[in-house]
């Protein structure tokens, strides 16, 4: 399999710190594609005409997108534990915790851009809006933080703990551990894991 990759992104993040929890990652080769909001990259489009990482090309040639589909194909290709859960209330709690997770980093992300424009271009209105909508997001989290601690570790675990991850990374300004000591003290853990060392994004990209 080829996953088309970046350092930094966090969605792949998602997907590479999936391959080191289940023992695929040596069964992936990685292919450095820059996917520049503005540039589309016209060999990434061969796979993923949207131009996104992260992109899964399979042995066959088929293509998987986004981090969602990558994870939960990657997850029926092991033996262990599963990180989408199969049925009930375990998996919707799952996939509502990643679509949480993701949703906020889609902000995040759009957020960045208009912080780095001048000050001449920012809107204060979106600048406003995407941290009203951030701090909702923490707070429902922060209620959430005692049964994400005992919940075990599958894909909304995860998302969350990507997501956080990204906030330390490009965010450091933002002090988000402030009111929300029990989201703080399970993130602390989460950044222990083997896997989640293994795959700090890399300044030396881009």
């Amino acid at each position: 399999m080829k996953l088309h990759w970046s350092p930094r992104s966090p969605f792949v993040r998602k997907v590479s710190i999936l391959l080191q929890e289940t023992g695929l990652d040596a069964q992936v080769t990685r292919v450095r594609s820059v996917a520049a909001i503005a540039v589309p990259n016209a060999e990434l489009m061969r796979d993923n005409p949207l131009s996104q990482i992260p992109a899964l090309v399979l042995d066959d040639g088929q293509a998987l997108y986004d981090s969602p589909v990558i994870c939960e194909y990657l997850d029926s290709l092991h033996d262990g534990a599963r990180f989408f859960p199969a049925a009930g209330q375990a998996r919707w709690t799952a996939l509502r915790r990643q679509a949480l997770a993701d949703g906020m980093l889609a902000i995040l992300l759009v957020w960045r851009q208009e912080r780095m424009k001048s000050a001449q271009q920012q809107l204060p209105a979106w600048l406003a809006a995407f941290d009203t909508k951030i701090g909702a997001s923490l707070a429902r989290l922060e209620q959430e933080a005692p049964s994400l601690a005992q919940d075990g570790f599958d894909i909304g675990h995860l998302s969350v703990g990507c997501m956080l991850s990204y906030l330390d990374y490009r965010f450091a300004d933002i002090d988000w551990r402030a009111g929300h000591p029990g989201l703080a003290a399970w993130h602390a853990g989460f950044a222990q894991r083997p896997s989640v060392a293994a795959t700090v994004p890399d300044d030396a990209g881009a």
